[in-house]
């Protein structure tokens, strides 16, 4: 379905730019402070733009949002091709990741409404289509680099394969869910509602607290490799490619165990070996054993996102348009976190702070350890 092309579309994109870092790096002299930015700034603008996006998605509106998101990510794409340097890339950023909001976002906002029985197991396939693009991403820019285009290069042929997922949601006609909730004052009074209530905060809290060991440690670990092991810039693609083959691993296994293990569980005992895991990674010597290491993490890290994204729409039900305005609100808090990252490998080195990661498996377990599991098997 178009929905789940899109969200490749996406992942393609990301999973270019964790690898091309290092290569963007040197090609336009970027600082740790610098990149550190790259990954922050561009998250704050999506979070103050999404959430009036998210506010009047509950309605007919919801597909004019995603056509006008899929197009500005498109030009967005292009605009980072043709960067010349550190202003035009931000720039550049700043639109592509909220246009990346209205586009996927409410597009997996409509997935979750189609089957609100099912919405761990569709979320879990969602993330096995996006480990797929984002698997595809270090391919694309290896071979990009081997026909002498370049990062930049990569970053145009995405411009192309949005494009036609673009046009193929604009041709089947894939209309958004509608919804008859209350407009205008009454939408902001739900949503302020819903964020004040305990379970929202919870979950919402879940989910940033996971988002360090997966999206947030995926955007430094080609410049691990790079920088404080010495590898070349290919092992960093190669890092990224580990990475997203073994979280697609574990998004199939995980569509399986859902079916008989209930979410929390799941997510409550991958959390505890994770304690154990990301440590192995960050002490084992040489890249082979470490990229064993990492392939383990990434394989159970993986039921993390679906999971925990799924129990956020249960807890929201009628307002899956909101969700993406309610999660914004909370997550602007946590945009500076890969900037803080970026200062603490310019003053202590990259391989102290990577250590800061550890944070989000011990509280996960924390935050799990008492709560019954409430999926169902």
């Amino acid at each position: 379905m178009i929905w789940l092309a899109i969200e490749f579309v996406d992942e393609l994109v990301f999973g270019v730019q964790d690898s091309a870092l290092p290569l963007i790096r040197g090609d336009l002299g970027l600082s740790y402070a610098a990149i550190g930015l790259l990954l922050s700034a561009p998250n704050l603008a999506a979070n103050l733009i999404e959430i009036p996006i998210g506010l009047l998605a509950d309605s007919p509106r919801r597909r004019g949002f995603v056509l006008a998101g899929g197009a500005l990510f498109t030009a967005a794409l292009v605009g980072v091709a043709v960067a010349p340097g550190f202003g035009v890339l931000l720039a550049a950023l700043a639109v592509l990741y909220p246009a990346s909001g209205a586009f996927v976002a409410l597009s997996q906002a409509d997935l979750m409404d189609a089957d609100t029985s099912r919405r761990e197991q569709n979320m879990a396939r969602w993330n096995l289509v996006g480990s797929l693009g984002a698997l595809a991403g270090p391919a694309l820019l290896v071979a990009a680099v081997f026909v002498g285009a370049g990062w930049r290069g990569a970053y145009a042929a995405m411009a192309v394969v949005a494009a036609a997922a673009l046009a193929g949601l604009a041709l089947t006609g894939k209309r958004a869910q509608a919804h008859a909730g209350e407009a205008g004052a009454g939408v902001v009074r739900a949503a302020l509602r819903a964020l004040a209530r305990r379970d929202v905060l919870r979950n919402l809290l879940l989910l940033e607290v996971s988002d360090l060991m997966l999206d947030v440690l995926t955007g430094y670990l080609a410049l691990y490799f790079v920088d404080v092991l010495g590898e070349p810039a290919w092992v960093g693609a190669l890092v990224v490619g580990v990475r997203i083959a073994a979280g697609l691993a574990g998004d199939f296994l995980t569509i399986q165990v859902l079916e008989r293990v209930g979410g929390l569980t799941l997510v409550r005992v991958t959390a505890a070996a994770a304690l154990v895991a990301y440590p192995l990674f960050l002490l084992v010597p040489g890249v082979v054993a470490k990229l064993i290491a990492l392939a383990l993490l990434s394989l159970l890290t993986a039921s993390w996102y679906p999971v925990l994204q799924a129990r956020l729409y249960e807890s929201l039900p009628g307002q899956s348009g909101a969700q993406l305005a309610i999660g914004n609100v909370f997550r602007i808090a946590a945009t500076p976190i890969p900037l803080l990252i970026g200062l603490a490998a310019a003053r202590f080195g990259l391989g102290s702070a990577l250590w800061i990661f550890a944070v989000s498996p011990i509280l996960l377990t924390a935050l799990l350890a008492r709560r019954r599991d409430q999926a169902k098997p």
